[in-house]
């Protein structure tokens, strides 16, 4: 693996995904000026640089939104509220731990400033990722809607929360969060986001964090853009150099002050005993994890012997979680683990090393990667779309933290602070599209909630730095099936431009509803409507993706989608349909060439899917279907699945 030295110019999610402020999307939407960006949260930090408001210009006349007292507003943060109501009537003797808009957990700063966030430079995590800190539209406003806190989330404060910011006027609104295995007319999330889908609000969520298990998603919403998580092509090292002067590279972000050289290094196996552990806690010990399921184990046990310094070996794609820890250690992978293991087999009982820390490598391969810990699809309660919908960096993003909110140490034994954190989930993903979203908002003010899903999906990228297949960590480096990345993964530059879109109507997610089988008065709940026409019930919504539902046992069946598109490129053009092959199915279009007369013109086609043209086929086969013409090329994923349909 390359250990390359980092370029000092941003933190690193922005540049990652080719934004630069010279040409396309940054400079085209003005960084997302006067759009503004709605959170519910755990609340803000106001105090903190990423919210300053230098160069601002004057708060949109529209907004009608407010700062509650104890938060002082600016040109950046022109929103702050918080809702605890339904906490407060649900637990009347509950201690509410800050009875205002302020952030006590960081999360809500986190989000906030990695969406929207102002440019601070010199920000780091103690000293890993070094350099100028941006949110992703740093020139869009910011309200933050404080819903979630340490006592709890209850529905009916995200609900208060959701629909004041639609109220207020946000753009965008970004939700880092979701309700697991429940009905459409029964998630507050989805209840919430149909008002603001009608309203012209792009709604940006998180996927959960569940992975990799197939199903396991939430915030599966048809109005809403369902967001994955990947990895950026950034890696934050320790160094073990050995006595006989090679050099081991592992992952790491300790960021205390280990000065020892020269340490004895000793092999401890398993590391599944304190006491021998404790023996010898003046060295560095050397863990293996060789199924990747002791890593947790092996990290409290070197902890609980006061060891002074550990290298781990191990492939877990969890050991992510454990780089911070309280006492100097890495992490390596199983190859220089076995340099390691010679070495002090070799050496004996003179076996010594050295440790350095604080080194953040860029253009690390491959990268993007779905990461493991990202909800997968189909979404339980609305399989018939297809989810997630898109994937944005979320593993190990640097972000703007409450200076005394501590730190998320594994097993630390103290408190630890700073201003810029670190963290991984697909709540640091979900941002990162609202912020895209907003600076499409910028760019393309006419567009649909619907258009602007579009255009991130059909633009995104297949492939990553290898130029190969975008791969997915849990699923043991093999491609990544849509039910893990969506679409692909987000690329904001050619999403200014895509030539095609799927737009939906409201009376469109009425028809999918009805479909589901729900009750009038289901529908009412999710609606606000308690007129909806049910008489075009249908399933197919027109989605710029594709699953369908096989049975098994079925010697041959087949699925026909509709599709409408819509050209927002240039006037007159050709495209032409094309088809990756889906192993084990038969993919046709009807027609396969689509010929506009003039630019925001409709044109409608089939995609029609036979099979299985055997019986091996497997649980998920996937391929992309494509629309291009001179110059936009138009992708959508297709899922065909056995797996049974629950919902």
């Amino acid at each position: 693996m390359r250990d390359l030295p980092a370029k000092r110019d941003t933190t690193h999610s922005p540049q990652f995904l080719g934004l630069n402020p010279n040409e396309g999307a940054w400079p085209v939407s003005e960084f997302g000026k006067d759009v503004i960006v709605g959170l519910v949260d755990t609340g803000i930090w106001p105090e903190s640089k990423s919210f300053n408001d230098k160069g601002m210009t004057e708060i949109p006349s529209r907004w009608k939104g407010q700062c509650e007292s104890t938060i002082k507003c600016n040109k950046k943060l022109i929103g702050a509220q918080f809702f605890n109501k339904g906490m407060l009537a649900n637990s009347p003797n509950i201690t509410i731990a800050a009875n205002s808009t302020r952030d006590t957990e960081g999360h809500g700063t986190h989000t906030s400033s990695t969406a929207a966030g102002s440019v601070v430079e010199g920000a780091s995590y103690f000293g890993y990722a070094s350099g100028s800190a941006t949110g992703i539209a740093s020139g869009a406003r910011v309200a933050m809607y404080k819903a979630l806190g340490e006592e709890g989330d209850l529905a009916s404060d995200i609900i208060a929360a959701i629909d004041s910011a639609i109220l207020d006027g946000v753009d965008v609104l970004s939700l880092s969060f979701g309700f697991d295995y429940v009905p459409l007319y029964e998630d507050p999330v989805a209840i919430a986001t149909f008002a603001a889908m009608e309203k012209g609000i792009f709604v940006s969520t998180s996927a959960g964090n569940e992975g990799p298990y197939l199903g396991r998603l939430h915030n599966g919403i048809p109005w809403v853009i369902t967001v994955a998580a990947g990895t950026l092509d950034r890696e934050f090292h320790g160094t073990l150099t050995l006595g006989n002067g090679v050099q081991v590279t592992g992952m790491s972000l300790y960021h205390g002050n280990f000065s020892s050289s020269n340490v004895p290094i000793v092999f401890m196996g398993l590391c599944d005993n304190v006491k021998e552990l404790a023996k010898v806690r003046r060295n560095i010990v050397v863990c293996e994890d060789k199924d990747g399921t002791f890593i947790e184990a092996q990290v409290s046990n070197v902890f609980n012997a006061n060891v002074v310094a550990a290298v781990f070996i191990s492939n877990s794609s969890d050991s992510i979680f454990f780089y911070d820890n309280s006492f100097a250690s890495i992490f390596v992978t199983p190859i220089n683990g076995e340099i390691v293991k010679a070495y002090i087999k070799i050496t004996n009982s003179g076996a010594n090393g050295t440790l350095s820390f604080k080194t953040t490598a860029l253009g690390t391969r491959p990268a993007p990667s779905v990461d493991s810990y990202s909800s997968r699809g189909p979404s339980s309660s609305a399989p018939f779309v297809l989810k997630p919908d898109i994937t944005a960096p979320g593993t190990s993003i640097l972000a703007a933290w409450p200076p005394n909110v501590p730190v998320d140490v594994f097993i630390a034994p103290k408190n630890v602070f700073t201003d810029f954190n670190l963290l991984s989930g697909t709540s640091m993903a979900c941002p990162h599209v609202a912020g895209v979203a907003a600076l499409l908002r910028g760019a393309h003010p006419e567009w649909s909630v619907a258009a602007i899903r579009s255009a991130i999906m059909t633009t995104s990228d297949m492939f990553d730095n290898t130029m190969g297949l975008i791969k997915d960590i849990g699923d043991d480096y093999k491609p990544a099936t849509p039910l893990a990345m969506g679409a692909g993964h987000v690329n904001p530059n050619r999403a200014l431009d895509p030539g095609l879109v799927y737009d939906v109507g409201v009376q469109d997610y009425v028809n999918l509803l009805c479909a589901l089988g729900y009750t009038q008065k289901n529908i009412t709940v999710i609606t606000g409507n308690s007129s909806n026409d049910c008489s075009k019930p249908s399933l197919d919504l027109n989605y710029p993706s594709f699953i369908a539902f096989f049975n098994s046992n079925s010697s041959s069946a087949s699925q026909e989608f509709q599709r409408t598109v819509t050209n927002v490129g240039e006037g007159q053009t050709i495209y032409v349909a094309s088809v990756t092959p889906v192993k084990g199915y038969y993919v046709s279009v009807i027609p396969n060439k689509l010929v506009f007369k003039e630019k925001n013109e409709k044109l409608s086609y089939k995609l029609r899917i036979e099979g299985p043209t055997n019986k091996k086929v497997e649980n998920v086969a996937f391929g992309y279907f494509t629309w291009t013409d001179v110059k936009h090329v138009v992708r959508s994923p297709i899922v065909v699945t056995t797996l049974k349909v629950n919902f």
